[in-house]
């Protein structure tokens, strides 16, 4: 899933970027609350990381203009206060959910996976079309009761067609939510992925679960294949 994180600590945000990539996030940056605003409104993201202590627009101000303007992504706020008013305030504004720093990674990422399901029955805890499965949260993934290893990017393309099974999705929508912003390459990176979970999840096993919609883009078959 790709995910914007809002924050100024440069030092704090390599290691989220870091961290968030080794499990499966695509992540963009932004080092200000007017740079942050400007791409939650231009790029589609699953989730914000937001600070609340930002140059030039606060967190408080982001989040607030962001839900005016119908934007419902989920927002996960980050601050080094821990005042209930702080806490308070944020949710106030449109905020789903608040972590105080110092904080550790493995809650953040589990908040993360919860703010992606919450309120949403499509976005049970482990993924599943036919007798395909993804757990996210532990980054496995099985056809039928065999266990299937799959690469970090694989694994977030694998995620990311659950997610949308059923529906079909273009090249450019893979990119924008299974890709950073700064990737600069063609979009076949796509077809040879694709290629790649065809070899390890629907061969070995006689299926054909992802097909392609010519002019258009892939279908993750809801049955699984």
């Amino acid at each position: 899933m790709r995910i914007l994180v809002v924050e100024d600590e440069k030092r704090l945000v390599a290691g989220l970027r870091a961290g968030l990539t080794a499990d499966g996030f695509a992540v963009d940056v932004a080092l200000t609350g007017i740079d942050g605003l400007w791409m939650a409104r231009e790029n589609s993201y699953d989730a914000i990381v937001l600070d609340i202590m930002l140059p030039g627009v606060n967190g408080y101000k982001v989040c607030e203009a962001l839900r005016a303007e119908q934007n419902w992504t989920p927002i996960l706020m980050l601050t080094a206060k821990d005042g209930e008013w702080d806490e308070v305030e944020a949710l106030d504004t449109g905020a789903d959910d608040y972590l105080t720093k110092p904080f550790s990674h493995a809650v953040l990422v589990a908040r993360l996976r919860a703010l992606l399901r919450r309120g949403a029955p499509e976005r049970p805890a482990v993924l599943a079309a036919g007798d395909l499965r993804l757990d996210p949260s532990t980054r496995q993934a099985w056809r039928g009761e065999v266990e299937v290893e799959l690469t970090a990017r694989e694994m977030a393309l694998l995620e990311f067609l659950l997610r949308r099974r059923g529906t079909v999705v273009s090249k450019r929508e893979i990119l924008d939510h299974v890709w950073d912003v700064d990737f600069e390459g063609e979009e076949n990176i796509v077809e040879v992925y694709i290629r790649h979970l065809r070899n390890k999840l629907d061969r070995p096993f006689g299926r054909d679960s992802v097909t392609t919609v010519r002019g258009s883009g892939y279908r993750l078959e809801a049955h699984g294949g």
